[in-house]
């Protein structure tokens, strides 16, 4: 994996502008600490930070080709999976290599099919090549936006960068936020609307989607979405077939040249993953799998069992360390780690994020870095099997917005009259949840639960799972950790899109399909194991410590956000032991704590980034 940046203007020198993409490539460091290169040529300055995975010795870039006197360049960050089976191909269409990396494979494939080669793909990326022959810049995404690729269109110059930090370091790029951008900051956040920069003048390309930047402009498009169709198979050879599916999409994200690992929670997704990956390694005696887990100081003492999360993990890593006989590192981490993590994860994702759970992720993946550089996690499972409890709650199924995000009146109440009137935060989700819904690719003929379970589906996979899309790529590739997640393989998540919900609820259990797919991979006690999330600490130091943390920025004038908050109202919160402690409003893990943690985040944010609101 690794950091991209750079800029296209068609009209000027470019050379006179090295020290900036210097600068822009300089910040995206931590993503590729082993190798560093720039690139001007024409109207084109390309960066890259490179975190070697495949062939370390010969995968410098930007990487340049020459196809006879045409010349190609490409920054890229990613990994192909299929590209021993894109090579082959390449081959007998008359290319040669140079390399064994798969940059070489994605550039020539773009030589040889041009934009369609990215249908040819199988992994994550985000990437940008130059086209001396058509004098055009073609940059994609990956279809579930595993990787990142911001960017902004100023003037008539194209600037982009793997993370926003790199855009900021461009002078044309200005730290500012106007009334979507703090909508997205205080009533999505920390989710992100699709294609969002939340800064003023940046985007995001959307997953699946490719650009095209040439003298006549900026054109974007879809390359791939969601499918609805008729699923044909039964229950057997369903689980069957995706168990064949999971068993060689993992297969293929354990290839690497440096140490792999997993990250194992004794839940059914990770638990799965190390599984698999363990008999592979003992098919092709590779050895003793390294797994890692991360806990906190004084859960064994503080955790109380809710609908969210249910039970603790440690007995279960336990179990599985046992059934598995893997190299576990147990990672453990105290409040005053977590308190100072909340800055560090700011930075790092360049926008106020899911406070400690984020800060967590940077010190968990820090730590297993020590050991790897390669590791594979369980994200996206729930969202594309249907794990959350609101696929199964009725309340927040029939709730009408993001279920996720159903404490929307409270948010609103924490801004100041002024911000609120401006923002209208309420209207801008009203409008975000009826763009989402609108998007869903109906199926025919379907109506009542699997047409409402069909959109549920749709918000999870394209709004929830990007956020922990994005906090996994920050905090990993913040301390040069590359994370793979299986589970966001294009062709399971299209094959699952269309299972029917009964199927997907076999055996009347929340992913019952994938469980009854795993029979005989896991322990039935681990297998039918109630679902628990990422977990958090219930320490309350920890609520100590962010409330003192809130007091101390409401009762500093000088704190950027006071014009922008309410500060009775969350005060009034503060000094309520209940609310204070128990406010879910995000996901799982974001309640009262949190609140304060990620108002915390928003203040540091405003202040380190000299953000500008107009």
């Amino acid at each position: 994996m690794c950091g991209i940046t750079g800029f296209v203007e068609w009209n000027g020198d470019l050379t006179q502008h090295l020290q900036t993409l210097v600068k822009m490539t300089e910040t995206l460091t931590p993503r590729g600490p082993d190798a560093y290169g720039t690139w001007i040529s024409g109207p084109c300055a390309f960066g890259h930070r490179r975190l070697s995975v495949i062939d370390p010795e010969n995968g410098a870039q930007p990487m340049l080709v020459y196809d006879d006197e045409d010349l190609y360049t490409i920054v890229y960050n990613g990994e192909l999976y299929n590209a021993a089976e894109l090579k082959r191909e390449l081959l007998k269409r008359g290319h040669h290599f140079r390399t064994n990396c798969d940059t070489e494979v994605l550039l020539v494939s773009y030589i040889e099919w041009g934009p369609a080669c990215v249908d040819k793909f199988n992994g994550i990326f985000a990437f940008a090549i130059w086209d001396s022959v058509r004098q055009q810049v073609f940059m994609a995404r990956d279809r579930l936006g595993v990787k990142p690729f911001f960017y902004s269109l100023i003037g008539g110059m194209l600037i982009f960068g793997s993370e926003p930090k790199a855009l900021l370091q461009h002078p044309k790029v200005e730290p500012s936020v106007g009334a979507e951008g703090l909508a997205e900051i205080f009533i999505i956040g920390p989710a992100r609307t699709p294609g969002q920069g939340v800064y003023r003048d940046m985007k995001e390309l959307r997953a699946g989607y490719a650009m095209i930047f040439s003298r006549r402009g900026l054109n974007h498009y879809q390359y791939w979405k969601l499918d609805s169709h008729q699923h044909e198979e039964d229950t057997e050879a369903t689980a069957s077939h995706l168990r064949e599916l999971l068993q060689d999409t993992l297969e293929r994200q354990l290839v690497s040249d440096v140490p792999v690992c997993t990250l194992l929670s004794g839940g059914l997704d990770s638990s799965a993953l190390t599984a698999l990956a363990v008999q592979y390694y003992n098919r092709t005696g590779q050895g003793k799998m390294d797994t890692y887990s991360v806990d906190y100081v004084g859960n064994d003492k503080h955790f109380k069992s809710h609908a969210f999360q249910p039970g603790a993990d440690a007995p279960w890593i336990q179990r599985m360390v046992e059934e598995l006989g893997t190299n576990h590192h147990y990672i453990e981490f105290d409040t005053p780690e977590l308190i100072e993590s909340l800055s560090n994860s700011t930075l790092t994702r360049d926008l106020p994020g899911m406070a400690d759970v984020d800060g967590s992720l940077y010190l968990f993946c820090r730590e297993i870095k020590k050991g790897a550089t390669v590791a594979v996690s369980g994200e996206a499972a729930d969202e594309i099997f249907g794990g959350y409890p609101w696929f199964h709650r009725e309340e927040m199924l029939n709730s009408g917005t993001f279920p996720w995000a159903v404490a929307s009146e409270m948010r609103e109440s924490l801004l100041s009259p002024e911000i609120r009137e401006w923002v209208r935060p309420l209207e801008y989700l009203e409008d975000r949840y009826a763009e989402a819904v609108r998007e869903v690719p109906k199926l025919r003929g379907e109506n009542g639960i699997q047409a409402k379970m069909r959109i549920m589906s749709y918000l999870n996979i394209t709004r929830f799972m990007p956020t922990l899309l994005d906090r996994k790529d920050r905090m990993s590739m913040g301390v040069g950790l590359e994370v793979r997640v299986p589970y966001c393989d294009h062709r399971l998540v299209q094959y699952v899109w269309n299972i029917p919900w009964e199927m997907k609820m076999a055996g009347g259990r929340e992913k019952g399909i994938l469980r009854k797919a795993l029979e005989g991979v896991l322990p039935d006690d681990v297998l039918y194991r109630k679902k628990s999330p990422y977990p958090k600490t219930h320490n309350p130091d920890f609520l100590a410590a962010v409330k003192k943390q809130m007091f101390d920025i409401l009762d500093d004038p000088a704190s950027p956000i006071l014009p922008l908050i309410n500060q009775e109202k969350i005060r009034e919160i503060a000094a309520s032991p209940e609310a204070s402690s128990n406010l879910p409003w995000f996901g799982q893990l974001m309640s009262g704590p949190q609140l304060f943690a990620y108002l915390a985040q928003v203040n540091n944010w405003l202040k380190t980034y000299h953000v500008t609101i107009k």
